[in-house]
């Protein structure tokens, strides 16, 4: 087997198991919010550190979906044209557009988030609300731990357009 494809594979699997995280995130923010429902309703009890962990959760599960949905070709792009073309025109544009968009702007984002999560670390920053949660620095260090997987779903998506250009295989596999 040759070493991309190999590579490409190994990207996939990582890219797999962020979506069996993100489902695991799902279902787990599904609890919390059935028992915050339950809660203020039945009970007339409201939590703010639960109301956070409904976010926290939200903003972890999108996050570390987007990786996943980048391997899955969940993405946004123009299906109309794109889904007519060739397999190496389909293969040369994902090559573009991970170079020259995706990489780049991930590896910026992912830069500057470990400097945001670092200030939030070094402050102690907590929630401003009373009852709120602590260590607001979990949360913010999704941002550059997503990103960080981002690129690397984007450089399997870009051997996944290499191995097609040399003949690996006809039809990019779907980590689904």
């Amino acid at each position: 087997m040759p070493l991309t494809l190999t590579l490409e594979n190994l990207i996939l699997r990582l890219s797999r198991g962020l979506g069996v995280l993100t489902a695991v995130l799902f279902v787990v923010m599904l609890a919390t919010v059935f028992i915050n429902v339950i809660k203020r309703y039945a009970l007339n009890d409201v939590s703010i550190g639960m109301q956070e962990m409904e976010w926290h959760l939200y903003a972890a599960m999108f996050l570390l979906g987007v990786p996943y949905a980048l391997s899955a070709g969940g993405h946004v792009r123009v299906d109309l044209i794109y889904e007519k073309l060739s397999a190496q025109r389909k293969a040369w544009i994902d090559i573009a557009g991970t170079v020259i968009f995706l990489i780049p702007f991930c590896t910026l984002v992912a830069y500057f988030g470990v400097q945001f999560t670092q200030e939030a670390y070094a402050l102690g920053e907590t929630s401003g609300d009373p009852g709120g949660l602590p260590y607001r620095w979990i949360i913010k260090s999704m941002i550059p731990l997503s990103f960080g997987f981002t690129v690397i779903s984007g450089l399997g998506l870009l051997l996944t357009s290499v191995n097609t250009l040399l003949g690996h295989h006809d039809h990019p596999p779907l980590s689904l």
